[in-house]
């Protein structure tokens, strides 16, 4: 595409808008374009609250767990209060990282020169700064972000003064209310670093299409219908009497979630929460995938797996869960290895936009939530 065009002019997209059985895929410069991927951060990741983890992995006063959400680095944390509070992770002097990975500290203390900050994002030292002209403590304060949490989810906006996250759920906590999800701990987090765009890699998560070739020597062919939902949310759900969570000819190692009923016992669900967080949730245990873009071509995928609190305390439970996790990481490598490959694939110059196929809804639903704010010039300009 040249380089004088608008990648953000609604003609370019007039076909994407089409109907599903109608429509053309989004061009490839939507997931290789970095002037892209800037609108969608600018209007999608820097104006939405951003799925973070679980409110359970930070646990105690002083627990944190860190995250990058399209290159910001921030950090959440328990304070003295048992309250949750969300920051850049950057210290005020010169900017280094504070903190890494999940752990736990009385206080945080930049690596660099030594300043140190309260739980409540407060400087309370910064030594060598006595002659320093004008220089007060008060001034340099951790940069907050705000911080919420749904049914023991955190979520975390770059706003200080952000719209209430319940309106962005919609009818979500409704629909999965039996989950009990506020009764589930996260045993365990990996990360993978990935050669592909995010959309890809959510993309893949929310459409059945792909599982009879990728998935042929693990979990197999699917077959999903999709939910109505309301609010920035989407889901398919795949009925099925047990749970998909262990590969084909494992025994069910754990009991179902007690207080599971319609839908949610019946089967699984695979849901989109907008923009990047991918939940499957099944009758015993649940877990994430979350692509946070890095580059337009490179992302860090996230996976959480959380089980009942009752589930993760049975003396059998660490004997059990590498069955899970054989499965999770077959097909976790499955779908890795294809998102790779598609990115590969759409570097290039000689390919155009491609046709949905009827097993796609939530993609090509995606993609328009996509457009939808990223050709918003009016928000754009905001």
């Amino acid at each position: 595409m040249s380089e004088q065009n608008n990648l953000f002019d609604p003609k370019l997209y007039e076909r994407v808008r089409q109907p599903l059985l109608e429509a053309e895929t989004l061009p490839p410069w939507c997931y290789t374009s970095e002037e892209f991927l800037q609108g969608e951060v600018s209007t999608i990741f820097q104006r939405m609250w951003n799925f973070a983890g679980r409110a359970d992995e930070v646990p105690d006063p002083g627990s944190y767990l860190s995250i990058n959400i399209c290159g910001e680095p921030i950090f959440v944390v328990r304070d003295k209060e048992g309250g949750l509070r969300a920051f850049a992770n950057s210290c005020r002097h010169r900017g280094a990282r504070l903190v890494c990975g999940t752990g736990k500290k009385r206080a945080i203390t930049c690596p660099y020169h030594g300043w140190t900050y309260d739980l409540d994002g407060t400087l309370r030292g910064a030594p060598g700064m006595e002659d320093t002209i004008g220089f007060d403590l008060a001034d340099y304060p951790l940069v907050p972000l705000s911080v919420d949490t749904w049914a023991g989810f955190l979520f975390v906006h770059f706003s200080t003064d952000p719209p209430p996250l319940k309106d962005q759920l919609g009818n979500l906590p409704t629909v999965f209310s039996s989950y009990s999800y506020e009764d589930l701990v996260c045993v365990q987090r990996t990360t993978y670093d990935l050669a592909c765009n995010w959309k890809i890699y959510i993309e893949n998560a929310m459409e059945d299409y792909h599982t009879a070739t990728v998935h042929r020597k693990s979990i197999g062919t699917q077959k999903t219908f999709r939910e109505d939902a309301i609010g920035d949310w989407d889901a398919i759900f795949m009925p099925c009497a047990d749970t998909i969570a262990i590969l084909p000819g494992d025994t069910t190692p754990f009991p179902f979630i007690s207080t599971l009923e319609g839908r949610p016992a019946e089967g699984t669900y695979f849901t989109v929460l907008y923009p990047n967080t991918f939940f499957a949730c099944t009758q015993d245990c649940m877990w994430w995938l979350q692509a946070l873009p890095e580059t337009a071509g490179r992302s860090e995928i996230v996976h959480g797996v959380c089980f009942p609190k009752e589930t993760a305390a049975r003396n059998d439970f660490n004997e059990i869960l590498p069955r899970y996790n054989k499965r999770w990481v077959k097909s976790l490598k499955e779908d890795n290895d294809i998102s790779e490959e598609q990115q590969a694939g759409l570097r290039s110059s000689l390919n155009g936009p491609g046709r949905f196929c009827i097993q796609e809804p939530i993609v090509h639903a995606l993609d328009n939530w996509v457009l939808d704010r990223v050709l918003d010039t009016k928000s754009k300009a905001a």
